[in-house]
Protein backbone atom coordinates (compact mmCIF):
# COMPACT_ATOMS: atom_id res chain seq x y z
CA UNK A 1 0.00 0.00 0.00
CA UNK A 2 1.51 3.13 -0.66
CA UNK A 3 2.22 5.81 1.45
CA UNK A 4 0.21 9.25 1.06
CA UNK A 5 1.59 12.54 1.51
CA UNK A 6 -0.47 12.99 4.21
CA UNK A 7 0.26 10.60 6.83
CA UNK A 8 3.98 11.46 7.66
CA UNK A 9 2.35 14.93 7.69
CA UNK A 10 -0.41 13.92 10.37
CA UNK A 11 2.30 11.82 12.25
CA UNK A 12 4.77 15.30 12.14
CA UNK A 13 2.05 17.22 13.56
CA UNK A 14 0.83 14.60 16.39
CA UNK A 15 4.61 14.65 17.50
CA UNK A 16 4.72 18.45 17.50
CA UNK A 17 4.82 19.57 20.79
CA UNK A 18 2.23 22.15 21.84
CA UNK A 19 3.37 26.14 21.56
CA UNK A 20 5.32 27.80 25.13
CA UNK A 21 3.38 29.66 27.26
CA UNK A 22 4.33 33.43 27.13
CA UNK A 23 5.49 34.67 30.15
CA UNK A 24 5.78 38.03 29.12
CA UNK A 25 2.13 38.82 28.35
CA UNK A 26 0.76 42.38 29.85
CA UNK A 27 2.43 42.97 32.93
CA UNK A 28 5.11 40.02 31.98
CA UNK A 29 6.76 42.66 29.65
CA UNK A 30 7.66 45.28 32.44
CA UNK A 31 8.98 42.72 34.56
CA UNK A 32 11.97 41.40 32.09
CA UNK A 33 12.45 45.00 31.33
CA UNK A 34 13.30 45.69 35.04
CA UNK A 35 15.57 42.38 35.29
CA UNK A 36 17.38 43.33 31.82
CA UNK A 37 17.98 46.54 33.46
CA UNK A 38 18.97 44.92 37.09
CA UNK A 39 21.22 42.15 34.36
CA UNK A 40 23.22 45.43 33.40
CA UNK A 41 23.56 47.46 35.92
CA UNK A 42 24.80 44.34 38.68
CA UNK A 43 26.74 42.82 35.67
CA UNK A 44 28.45 45.72 35.11
CA UNK A 45 28.58 47.32 38.57
CA UNK A 46 30.17 43.90 39.18
CA UNK A 47 32.46 43.42 36.31
CA UNK A 48 33.90 47.37 37.12
CA UNK A 49 34.61 46.87 40.67
CA UNK A 50 36.17 42.97 40.50
CA UNK A 51 38.29 43.81 37.89
CA UNK A 52 39.62 47.32 39.65
CA UNK A 53 39.53 46.84 42.92
CA UNK A 54 38.61 43.03 44.14
CA UNK A 55 40.85 43.38 47.22
CA UNK A 56 38.88 45.75 48.71
CA UNK A 57 35.56 44.38 49.30
CA UNK A 58 35.63 40.51 47.87
CA UNK A 59 32.69 38.99 49.29
CA UNK A 60 30.62 42.16 48.30
CA UNK A 61 31.82 42.15 44.80
CA UNK A 62 31.10 38.41 44.29
CA UNK A 63 27.45 38.97 45.21
CA UNK A 64 26.83 41.58 43.46
CA UNK A 65 28.48 39.47 40.57
CA UNK A 66 25.76 36.44 41.78
CA UNK A 67 23.07 38.40 41.84
CA UNK A 68 23.73 39.56 37.86
CA UNK A 69 23.98 36.37 36.98
CA UNK A 70 20.49 35.19 38.55
CA UNK A 71 18.93 38.30 37.30
CA UNK A 72 20.16 37.04 33.87
CA UNK A 73 19.10 33.62 34.62
CA UNK A 74 15.06 34.70 34.96
CA UNK A 75 15.45 37.06 32.61
CA UNK A 76 16.02 34.53 29.81
CA UNK A 77 13.13 32.21 31.74
CA UNK A 78 10.71 35.06 31.38
CA UNK A 79 11.53 35.71 27.87
CA UNK A 80 11.81 31.50 26.58
CA UNK A 81 8.18 30.85 28.06
CA UNK A 82 6.59 27.55 29.10
CA UNK A 83 6.27 25.68 32.05
CA UNK A 84 9.57 24.63 33.14
CA UNK A 85 10.41 28.18 32.40
CA UNK A 86 8.07 29.27 34.65
CA UNK A 87 8.99 26.95 37.44
CA UNK A 88 12.54 27.70 37.11
CA UNK A 89 12.26 31.61 37.12
CA UNK A 90 9.41 30.73 40.04
CA UNK A 91 12.19 28.90 41.79
CA UNK A 92 15.07 31.67 41.15
CA UNK A 93 13.11 34.65 42.20
CA UNK A 94 12.13 32.81 45.19
CA UNK A 95 16.32 32.06 45.93
CA UNK A 96 16.72 36.23 45.07
CA UNK A 97 14.52 37.17 47.65
CA UNK A 98 15.74 34.83 50.00
CA UNK A 99 19.61 36.04 49.03
CA UNK A 100 18.24 40.02 49.00
CA UNK A 101 16.57 39.26 52.85
CA UNK A 102 19.82 37.70 54.35
CA UNK A 103 22.26 40.30 52.56
CA UNK A 104 20.14 42.63 53.55
CA UNK A 105 20.49 41.97 56.99
CA UNK A 106 23.81 41.01 57.27
CA UNK A 107 24.60 44.45 56.10
CA UNK A 108 22.34 46.16 58.37
CA UNK A 109 23.92 43.59 61.55
CA UNK A 110 27.55 43.58 60.34
CA UNK A 111 28.09 46.41 58.27
CA UNK A 112 32.48 46.13 59.05
CA UNK A 113 31.80 42.63 56.33
CA UNK A 114 30.72 45.03 53.24
CA UNK A 115 33.71 47.71 53.39
CA UNK A 116 31.34 48.55 49.54
CA UNK A 117 27.87 47.84 49.01
CA UNK A 118 26.74 44.85 46.63
CA UNK A 119 23.32 45.12 45.27
CA UNK A 120 21.47 43.49 48.00
CA UNK A 121 22.98 45.94 50.35
CA UNK A 122 20.35 47.15 52.52
CA UNK A 123 17.65 45.52 50.65
CA UNK A 124 18.65 47.19 47.30
CA UNK A 125 18.49 50.65 48.92
CA UNK A 126 20.99 51.75 46.36
CA UNK A 127 18.69 50.56 43.40
CA UNK A 128 15.39 52.06 45.22
CA UNK A 129 14.54 48.40 46.50
CA UNK A 130 13.88 47.23 42.88
CA UNK A 131 15.67 43.79 44.34
CA UNK A 132 13.66 43.64 47.06
CA UNK A 133 10.02 44.55 45.16
CA UNK A 134 11.35 42.70 41.92
CA UNK A 135 10.87 38.95 43.17
CA UNK A 136 7.97 39.73 45.35
CA UNK A 137 6.41 41.35 42.28
CA UNK A 138 7.52 38.22 39.71
CA UNK A 139 6.53 35.43 42.32
CA UNK A 140 2.98 36.90 41.90
CA UNK A 141 3.05 37.11 38.29
CA UNK A 142 4.34 33.37 37.63
CA UNK A 143 1.93 32.04 39.80
CA UNK A 144 -1.03 34.49 38.46
CA UNK A 145 0.51 33.22 35.16
CA UNK A 146 0.53 29.81 36.25
CA UNK A 147 -3.70 30.41 37.47
CA UNK A 148 -4.23 31.95 34.19
CA UNK A 149 -3.11 29.14 32.00
CA UNK A 150 -4.92 26.16 34.72
CA UNK A 151 -8.00 28.52 33.94
CA UNK A 152 -7.82 28.50 30.35
CA UNK A 153 -7.41 24.73 29.86
CA UNK A 154 -4.54 25.11 27.78
CA UNK A 155 -1.99 23.44 29.98
CA UNK A 156 0.07 21.02 29.13
CA UNK A 157 2.52 19.18 31.57
CA UNK A 158 5.80 20.71 30.16
CA UNK A 159 5.90 23.18 27.53
CA UNK A 160 9.14 24.37 27.41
Amino acid sequence: MPVTDEEPRARRAKQQKPPRQKLIAGPGILLVWLYGVMVVGAVSRSAVQISTDFGKAPLAYTLSAIAGVVYGFITYSLVRGGETARKAALVCCAAELAGVLAVGAWTLAEPSAFPDATVWSDFGMGYLFIPVLLPVTAVFWLRKSRERVGAAGSDSPDAA
